[in-house]
């Protein structure tokens, strides 16, 4: 298993993805081997958020040139992660059949990302 700080690399700050963060959707270049549960994992352990869902885009490196060099850019992996804004309380089924509530509590947002462009 992977460290949730092996698969998020960085946060997306771009002006598409700053106006999706009012829906509740937050994006993230992730490690190109990760998958949805492992993406969907390492946000909520590492920002103590509830994920609803997660798309993912991969995009091959691009060939460039400068003056007589040829080279490629890296390829790299787009997480666009769903988190729930308004995060219920959980409830199962314990031994006997007695309903039970989870004690954990969820953020309702990602404050590591909205405080640093000032969105509070």
């Amino acid at each position: 298993m992977k460290h949730a700080e092996d698969v998020i690399i960085k946060p997306i700050m771009t002006e598409k993805s700053y106006a999706s963060i009012a829906e509740g959707k937050y994006t993230f270049e992730v490690a190109i081997n990760s998958t949805k549960l492992e993406i969907k994992n390492a946000v909520e352990e590492l920002f103590n958020v509830k994920v609803l869902k997660v798309n993912t885009m991969r995009y091959d490196g691009k060939n460039k040139r400068v003056g007589v060099h040829q080279g490629k850019t890296k390829a790299w992996k787009k997480a666009i992660v769903q988190i729930d804004t308004n995060p219920a309380d959980e409830k199962y089924l314990s031994k006997g059949g007695k309903e039970t509530k989870s004690n954990k509590k969820y953020k309702t947002e990602i404050e590591e990302i909205s405080s640093a462009f000032g969105t509070n």
